[in-house]
């Protein structure tokens, strides 16, 4: 498998892309380390581990994994809430999350789930990635504003903004915007070039340390040269629960990054990735980086589709890209020691912009008013609440919606009629002759498409009137699949029908759905010599039953 993801290597093309999405990925790397707390090198042995191991052990040619904004939010929460109840223990604890999360991620693989991460409808997608953009950004606004981050997450910040705002310094806050202003107004034609990031990075560190002193920037400070320490997993049992959920939500999410990101590469390589070893790969990246206390990550969508239009088509180029940025860290470390946290604020707060689902906001009140209500309710409880709740009672939500509009479609397919001259049902003109000699006493239930719970109230009431009926043709001819209480409803339409003295014929060709009736108890009550393969037949036998009742004397020609 390793063998067939290598068969594109071009190694002045994956060359290409390794070295341009390692020059990409400094500067956010830098950014992310310093937003989630857990400092600059964390970010960069991040983005070096991560993406190593998952080009290594990935089930995707061409994608880039790195530290995510949103991997780097959830991050952030996990490290503010860790070492705020203990102080001395929580980093290796928050590491601990990470390996969980990877531990997960390979479970998920293993049991080969991967096709199934991204199965949610797309406003919750949307609201809970949005929802993450504007976590990043507000996060970030203390940062800009020359102040640490204060405690609490979002609502701390609020809270605090105002005593922000009052005590600005506004240095930081001039190389902040300026950075801002590079990274949203560099000309494009010269972004395929050198990334923005980048230019931002260089260009305001340079002016901040010709135009002030060392003492009145926050700065970065030497990142220290060497390799990362390793970190002993450390589990404390009063917050065993939470730490697992804590790895359950940077799994998912680290799942759902990811494969959405390798769908957008399989749409430009024209390949198809391998889910579950993907998400096995970075199921293992994700544990490594843990055990070295660098941030979690999952594809990265810009590095990937950088990498990828420069020439990267093998896991070469994410290997050179590692190796790249290990030589950065290893032997330039001291690089860093002059960049203002300010310009690494702002390029943070641009990724939060960037991840904004800007093209389904401006357009969702057009496409869907639901769909826009779910998006924005998901949305505001990722920000404000959780993120679990938020994607779990979006789901919840949305499904509950589909299964309404799927009642509806799949009600106008359930038909119980006993005049012929209804064209809804697809009867021949000799079966429509057969029923109309039936003179109504004949209850023609007919049932198409998958049956799903939701219609179960609708076959109730159609068969409510049985008692008016001598006979009843349960045709079940075009219905390829019977949910459980479908089933169940059909067992109770045959067992009233029998208790009103009403002779039920069940139509039934499909060898699926005869073992799923068996399953009810629906062949205890119909005997055998009613259980037909063809209309025609049925109807046959029916006024044949009919003919037979002393009541009733009608003629078969």
């Amino acid at each position: 498998m390793l063998g067939n993801r290598f068969e594109d290597l071009s190694l002045k093309g994956d060359l290409f892309g390794g070295v341009t999405t390692a020059i990409i990925s400094l500067p956010l790397a830098l950014a992310f380390g310093v937003a989630s707390g857990a400092g600059a090198e964390a970010g960069l042995w991040g983005a070096i581990l991560v993406g190593l191991f998952a080009a290594i052990f990935g089930g995707s040619s061409s994608l880039i994994s790195e530290p995510t904004g949103p991997m780097t939010v959830i991050m952030t929460a996990v490290l503010t809430s860790m070492m705020a109840k203990y102080p001395e223990t929580g980093m290796a604890m928050s590491f601990t999350v990470v390996m969980m999360a990877g531990a997960f991620q390979i479970l998920l693989g293993t049991l080969r789930l991967g096709r199934y991460i991204t199965l949610m409808p797309y406003s919750v997608i949307s609201g809970f990635m949005s929802g993450i953009g504007v976590i990043l950004i507000i996060l970030q606004l203390s940062p800009l504003l020359g102040h640490a981050t204060p405690p609490g997450g979002v609502p701390g910040t609020l809270a605090a903004l105002p005593d922000i705002i009052m005590d600005i310094r506004w240095g930081e806050l001039a190389l902040g915007v300026l950075a801002l202003l590079i990274l949203f107004y560099f000309p494009k034609q010269y972004r395929r070039y050198v990334p923005a990031q980048l230019v931002a990075l260089v260009i305001v560190t340079l002016l901040s340390v010709i135009f002030f002193d060392t003492d009145d920037i926050r700065r970065i400070g030497e990142i220290p040269a060497g390799l990362p320490s390793f970190v002993m997993p450390h589990i404390n049992m009063d917050m065993f629960m939470t730490m697992v959920i804590d790895a359950l939500v940077l799994g998912t999410l680290g799942c759902i990054d990811t494969l959405l990101t390798a769908v957008i590469g399989d749409s430009l390589t024209r390949k198809e990735h391998d889910s579950d070893k993907e998400l096995r790969g970075q199921g293992i990246a994700n544990m490594i980086s843990g055990l070295f206390g660098a941030l979690p990550g999952a594809g990265a969508t810009m590095g990937t589709v950088t990498n990828i239009q420069v020439g990267g088509l093998s896991p070469l180029s994410g290997i050179i890209r590692a190796l790249a940025l290990a030589i950065v860290v290893l032997v330039s470390g001291g690089l860093t020691e002059p960049i203002p946290m300010a310009v690494l604020a702002g390029i943070a707060i641009y990724v939060g912009f960037n991840i904004l689902d800007w093209s389904f906001i401006q357009r969702a009140h057009k496409v869907n008013m639901l769909g826009m209500g779910i998006m924005y309710g998901v949305m505001l409880l990722t920000v404000f609440v959780d993120l679990i709740v938020a994607v779990g009672l979006g789901v919840f939500i949305s499904n509950i919606l589909i299964i309404e509009r799927l009642s509806r479609v799949h009600e106008r397919n359930i038909k119980a009629i006993s005049d012929a001259d209804d064209d809804d049902v697809p009867l021949t003109d000799q079966e429509r002759k057969l029923l109309d000699l039936a003179n109504d006493r004949v209850l023609f239930f007919y049932l198409s498409g998958p049956m799903i719970f939701s219609v179960s109230k609708a076959i109730s009431r159609q068969h409510s009137c049985i008692e008016n009926y001598d006979a009843m043709i349960l045709d079940l001819s075009d219905v390829p699949m019977i949910d459980v209480s479908v089933g169940l409803a059909l067992e109770n339409a045959v067992k009233d029908a029998k208790e009103a003295k009403c002779e039920v014929f069940l139509l039934c060709p499909n060898e699926s759905t005869i073992e799923q009736l068996a399953k009810f108890q629906v062949f205890e009550v119909v005997s055998a010599a009613n259980i037909f393969t063809y209309r025609y037949e049925a109807l046959k036998a029916a006024l044949e039953y009919l003919e037979g009742d002393e009541q009733v004397a009608l003629p078969i020609s």
